[in-house]
């Protein structure tokens, strides 16, 4: 077998044997002996698919992406239904269960949630037998360093989603960037209801289609997953919207931490 969630052990930021565990994350992920993919592209969702000129992520490529949790693992839901491995590095707060409702296979998914400083050696090791791999950047990268990465990512024909924070807010040699933005929440009503579904713009740039591309999609849908927004399908009220007595519907605090919770499934 592979190594999936109950074979790996986080790297610990706090820990003197933090490079003994990326040896030994090494040599477990070399055991899978993966060639390098014969595939240009890593398939996108439908939904997604029309966010890139060839409707797929290159491969041997990085892309700069929203630190969302949903975008993230809608933007590995494709391939890992086709059978592709895929790992996460450091996003400790990313839910199985939602991955799993994305239709993520999770015997092949790998998830490294807290490398610390050590989030490059990861990265890089993983490189070499995992086609698709998100990080979350714990610090900006040297120069030298992007470059081998990038020139591994194209030996090994993997590619690279690299999540925007302030530490790194966009991936040197990228190849494009994909980022979430509009956010609509969708149950809520003047202070009654559930929570649903969520209706966001996602829009794609790359170096050789300059010219944004958007789309609009439920993320998370009903079920947990992504899915087009019906053209017709329209918000609620806002969450801090004022109602017709003039008193706010919820406390101003409330969007933000419904949005929080809800990405980290």
């Amino acid at each position: 077998m592979g190594i999936g969630l109950d074979a790996v052990t986080a790297l610990s930021p706090t820990s003197d044997s933090r490079a003994g565990e990326v040896l030994r994350l090494r040599r477990e992920i070399s055991r899978m002996q993966r060639r390098r993919s014969e595939h240009a592209l890593l398939p996108l969702d439908p939904s997604l698919a029309a966010l890139l000129p060839e409707e797929g992520l290159q491969t041997g490529t990085a892309y700069s992406v929203s630190p969302s949790p949903s975008l993230v693992l809608a933007l590995l839901s494709a391939a890992s239904r086709k059978g592709h491995w895929c790992a996460v590095v450091g996003m400790p707060t990313l839910g199985v269960e939602a991955a799993a409702a994305f239709g993520i296979d999770l015997t092949r998914l790998i998830l490294v949630p807290e490398p610390g400083e050590r989030w490059l050696a990861a990265t890089s090791a993983l490189a070499e037998v995992v086609p698709l791999i998100v990080v979350n950047p714990q610090s900006r990268a040297r120069d030298a360093d992007v470059s081998r990465l990038s020139a591994r990512l194209r030996d090994r024909g993997c590619t690279l989603l690299v999540t925007e924070s302030p530490a790194v807010e966009r991936w040197p040699q990228s190849e494009g960037s994909i980022r979430l933005h509009d956010p609509h929440w969708h149950g809520l009503g003047a202070g009654w209801g559930l929570l649903s579904d969520c209706t966001v713009t996602v829009t794609a740039t790359t170096r050789h289609s300059p010219r944004p591309s958007s789309v609009r999609v439920q993320l998370p849908d009903g079920h947990g997953a992504v899915e087009a927004a019906a053209a017709e399908l329209t918000a609620l009220p806002s969450l801090a919207a004022e109602t017709a007595s003039g008193r706010s519907a919820v406390d101003d605090t409330a969007p933000t931490e419904l949005l929080h919770w809800a990405e980290a499934g």
